[in-house]
């Protein structure tokens, strides 16, 4: 897990991860770390050198609103990158805690969406709910329970995404905008110490410290049976449950990935339809 001084953590990533160049800054002399070194983002903050190396060590923890708005603007953070730092370094700003379980509205809200795949996630991108398109999408994993597992820990993940590597990097960016969002959420870091041990790869992306929320974006699957499909996604954040999105995919009309989904509901439809002793045992085995 992460060490005690998160900011710091944090501060000393995205430093590494902006070049001289990008801030207008000479690159002169050997550098013996990557990015820009802590005097440099001082001087592009206005803050003394001696102020940002306490902050990036641990021994500044009380950071005004200005000055985290001035190292931001500094590292060339965006919305989300900045937000993060902000709820890192003005704790205040926390939210409430993520919200587990999913409403019987939105369920039914879900199910009506029969002609495309749609799936509840909460704050640790567990899937908390999936009508019958979304389960049939996803139905050549061991186990259809939580993304990031999924992406990390399952081997079918690298045949069913089509860029397993951005799909990966996506998903990483996600959950750090969901740890910002609920600091200490006991199941995010269940899935992070979890991930962290089994996969190499997992560690690698998190500790770029990239926060990058998904909302939309367009998707290449392989499915065992439906074949390619290419469709488009959307996260709809759930107003009254913190940290729950709606996922929808959804494909242009008349284009292959829309037959492609035809073909995944007629997939779906078979799988989900009962079988004849579950149609028995329905109708109290009285079926002549």
């Amino acid at each position: 897990m992460e060490s005690n001084n998160e900011l710091g953590a944090y501060l000393r990533a995205r430093r590494a991860a902006v070049t001289p160049r990008d801030v207008g800054l000479p690159d002169i002399g050997e550098r013996r770390v990557p990015g820009l070194r802590r005097d440099e983002v001082a001087l592009l903050a206005g803050v003394s050198t001696d102020y940002y190396i306490r902050l990036e060590q641990g021994r500044e923890r009380h950071p005004s609103e200005q000055v985290l708005r001035a190292i931001a603007g500094a590292l060339r953070l965006d919305g989300a990158a900045a937000g993060h730092l902000f709820r890192l370094g003005l704790p205040a700003l926390a939210t409430a805690a993520a919200e587990p379980s999913v409403a019987p509205e939105l369920r039914r809200l879900m199910d009506g969406m029969r002609d495309l795949p749609a799936f509840v996630v909460g704050a640790a991108q567990d899937v908390l709910a999936a009508n019958a398109m979304a389960r049939e999408l996803y139905r050549g994993f061991a186990r259809y329970d939580n993304l990031l597992r999924m992406i990390f820990l399952d081997p079918f993940a690298r045949e069913f995404y089509g860029d397993w590597d951005r799909a990966a990097h996506i998903a990483v960016g996600n959950l750090r905008a969901s740890a910002s969002q609920f600091p200490g959420d006991e199941r995010i870091e269940r899935v992070v110490g979890e991930l962290s041990v089994r996969s190499p790869a997992f560690t690698g992306l998190w500790a770029r410290y990239e926060v990058r929320p998904r909302t939309q974006e367009d998707k290449h699957f392989r499915h065992p049976h439906a074949g390619e499909l290419r469709l488009h996604f959307e996260a709809l954040a759930v107003t009254s449950a913190p940290g729950q999105h709606l996922s929808v995919y959804s494909a242009e009309p008349g284009s292959a990935g829309a037959d492609a989904l035809v073909l995944l509901r007629r997939l779906a439809e078979q799988n989900s339809a009962p079988t004849d002793q579950e149609d028995l045992a329905e109708d109290g085995g009285c079926r002549s």
